[in-house]
């Protein structure tokens, strides 16, 4: 039976764009009515991987390789080019600290419209608000505005509520554990490495390259919108340091 929970084959995608800037209001409404001059420009470009259930799956490449990219063709928030195939199973979310947290609502009111973001239902998050507001250790600031909070408190709130999430498959942009200060530090990280990391499927996209190499079996390695790699982080990581090495092609 296939546990592949991910595919992608030959995903490719390509933008479009002008080679002239507008120099006025006017010629910004025209110009959908004028032959502009266009250029195409190659944001990923024959994407081949699978990801099995329960597999920490590592996205690595140099900034502007095209991984936000691939996590957007992987969330249908973009649309790859025709012919790509994009095939997931489960339900999908992209998870990252703070998405929604707006810092005029109190701690309650944030951990309810974060955690539907997330893909909670209030019933649910009615059911785990204590956990949620206990393991951040901020039961007497449940109702202050989080904009009172310090950077530490905030880091902490974010956190908590993250780990609760409920999906089949994670799209991670960088690693979110060891937050905080030194003691919750330690306990952030004891959670995400022995409560949130069993059994879940996670692609992480990450500078890390320490994180790749302790939770990943396998790694893709991005560069320039191509796949230049992927295996083992044995192998990928020294590629990956490889690509700096290279001098830049000046007509790319």
């Amino acid at each position: 039976m296939n546990s592949d929970v991910v595919t992608v084959q030959s995903l490719n995608k390509t933008y479009k764009r002008s080679q002239k800037q507008a120099k006025s209001i006017k010629d910004m409404l025209l110009r959908p009515m004028k032959n502009t001059d266009t250029s195409t420009f190659k944001a990923l470009e024959d994407i081949n991987f699978s990801v099995k259930k329960g597999e920490f799956f590592g996205i690595i490449g140099r900034n502007g390789s095209g991984k936000s990219t691939l996590l957007n063709c992987l969330m249908g928030s973009i649309r790859a080019d025709k012919g790509s195939i994009v095939k997931t199973k489960g339900k999908m979310i992209r998870l990252a600290l703070g998405m929604g947290f707006d810092p005029n609502l109190s701690a309650r009111d944030n951990i309810y419209v974060n955690g539907s973001i997330l893909g909670l239902t209030f019933k649910r998050i009615g059911l785990i608000f204590d956990d949620i507001i206990g393991f951040a250790e901020l039961e007497q600031f449940v109702d202050t505005p989080v904009k009172q909070f310090s950077s530490g408190m905030m880091a902490k709130l974010k956190f908590s509520v993250a780990i609760h999430a409920e999906a089949d498959i994670f799209l991670m942009d960088e690693f979110f554990g060891g937050v905080g200060d030194i003691s919750f530090r330690k306990k952030s990280t004891k959670v995400f490495n022995d409560t949130f990391l069993d059994g879940r499927t996670i692609i992480h996209v990450s500078h890390q390259l320490a994180t790749i190499k302790k939770h990943c079996k396998n790694v893709l390695v991005l560069d320039r919108g191509k796949q230049v790699g992927l295996g083992h982080p044995d192998e990928m990581l020294p590629l990956y340091s490889s690509l700096f090495n290279k001098k830049s092609d000046p007509k790319k």
